[in-house]
């Protein structure tokens, strides 16, 4: 199934990387949480051996991803989202935006990550933890233009810790998929 609509993120490298951990990572039977669905791509295979919810606050790409049957919800981030999830998934916004680049427009949000590429990260790292089962994980698509060491600090200060599980280059960055697992102790 291809994305029918012009304001939904299209599967790209950066969603073929996390795709890629994403089947590393899922366990049979896991109860997964896709932040910023898109597309749905990611959801829609994960959906085959594993319970699976999607959310994007863009309206357009929850439903693509509701017509790949998957559940869908629009929500910003976290809001409204109860788990507990054993896998939460985000390609989250991480482009480097200054304010006078931004423009109205569904497709851009999906890109825009504020002026330092880290503002969307930051506001879902101080919420997942709410959203996680014991022993839950969370996987991340980063880029190298948004301090891959700055994000695995902003992370640690919410309590997990971060390795690199996937990594990739594609114009001018590398993209790297992390896993992120709350400190034990």
């Amino acid at each position: 199934m291809h994305v029918t609509h012009p304001q939904v993120y299209p599967p790209q490298e950066d969603t073929y990387l996390l795709l890629e951990a994403a089947l590393q990572e899922a366990k049979p039977g896991d109860f997964v949480l896709e932040v910023g669905c898109g597309s749905g791509h990611i959801a829609g295979i994960l959906a085959g051996k594993n319970r699976v919810l999607a959310s994007d606050i863009n309206p357009h790409a929850v439903r693509e991803t509701y017509a790949r049957k998957v559940d869908a919800v629009r929500a910003d981030l976290l809001a409204g989202i109860r788990g507990p999830f054993d896998l939460v998934i985000f390609n989250p916004p991480y482009l480097p935006t200054l304010p006078d680049e931004r423009i109205d427009d569904w497709l851009e949000l999906a890109l825009d990550g504020g002026r330092d590429g880290r503002e969307v990260i930051g506001r879902f790292a101080v919420q997942v933890g709410r959203v996680l089962a014991p022993g839950g994980r969370v996987l991340l698509l980063l880029s190298s233009l948004t301090g891959l060491e700055r994000i695995r600090g902003i992370f640690s200060e919410q309590g997990f810790d971060c390795e690199i599980v996937g990594e990739g280059r594609v114009e001018g960055e590398i993209l790297y998929a992390i896993r992120c697992i709350p400190h034990r102790g």
